[in-house]
């Protein structure tokens, strides 16, 4: 197996469009301390020529070209990314999709809950003769067709931004249902793990992600009221449905009793300190065994024996 990130920030990237937090100008600036991102996606392969891209994201086009094993190779028209799985129906996750509309056949695997904000609108420019829509239960195994096998399992999260309920009050944190989920890949009785969004750790989540090979995880803030106290958000980290890192709820303390070989951030905003590679908190990360990932960042599956 081979994982391939695409990209390894929150939405908006780093730097973002219309931010000049300290790392956003340092992104701009290209400062040494900090490395430019786009938005999180992985490109995942059992044979290094057929891929499957978890996450299609707004920056899709230049994340294939930023990445030679996708460019096209056999023919006039050829793409070795042959299968798409979103994870949930945010506009991070699903806007790539647009990207592929020129009549390139791939798989698209979706929840149903995901899949139902794809099937009308916009999204009516993918051909529905070259593009299989797959539906994907919850807790099935899903065959990918690539060598490698696909679970989509629950995460707690929230319905996406666009489709929010107009009142705060009416908004579910946390929920647990088809529209956030994280995604198990399987070969060889190996695991291995995407999850971009996860608001909370339950006991469910810690076992089935004892004995992983590999976890891709939320890290989208170090604290959780981070982009509050930086003047960029008046929203914490759990109320955008995710964790944050660092805290008595974060990501490092619930999974530091967990065995997982390899245990690696990503979708990190573009507030978080641990971003540079000078920092306090990113030596915090290291010290507690995590990686930052980064946009070509390649992993292969012997690396993390």
């Amino acid at each position: 197996m081979r994982f391939l990130v695409l990209g390894s920030a929150a939405g908006g990237g780093l730097p973002q469009w219309n931010c000049l937090c300290e790392n956003c100008r340092l992104a701009y600036a290209n400062s040494p301390r900090i490395l430019r991102r786009s938005q999180a996606s992985l490109a995942v392969s059992a044979d290094g020529e057929r891929w499957m891209i978890l996450s299609a994201t707004p920056d899709l086009r230049q994340q294939i070209i930023d990445n030679p094993a996708l460019h096209p190779q056999a023919s006039p028209r050829h793409s070795p990314v042959k299968a798409v799985f979103a994870p949930n129906g945010d506009i991070d996750n699903i806007a790539g999709l647009l990207v592929m509309r020129e009549m390139q056949p791939f798989t698209f695997f979706a929840t149903e809950a995901v899949m139902a904000h794809t099937r009308s609108g916009v999204f009516g420019v993918l051909n529905a003769d070259l593009v299989a829509r797959r539906t994907a239960k919850l807790e099935e195994r899903v065959d990918s067709g690539l060598g490698f096998s696909i679970t989509p399992f629950v995460t707690p999260g929230k319905t996406p931004l666009y489709m929010e309920a107009a009142d705060e009050a009416d908004i579910e944190l946390g929920a647990e249902g088809e529209n956030t989920v994280g995604l198990e890949i399987g070969r060889g009785g190996r695991r291995f793990y995407y999850m971009p969004s996860c608001a909370r750790m339950t006991d469910a989540l810690r076992q089935r992600l004892d004995g992983a090979d590999i976890v891709f995880f939320d890290g989208t803030t170090f604290e959780d009221d981070e982009m509050i106290r930086l003047g960029l958000s008046q929203k914490t980290a759990w109320r955008m449905g995710h964790m944050a890192m660092n805290g008595d709820r974060g990501s490092i303390r619930a999974l530091s009793d967990v065995a997982i070989k390899r245990r690696v951030f990503i979708h990190i905003n573009n507030s978080n300190p641990a971003l540079l590679c000078d920092s306090a908190e990113r030596t915090q990360v290291e010290a507690a065994g995590w990686e930052i990932s980064f946009d070509g960042m390649a992993i292969d599956t012997a690396e993390a024996s």
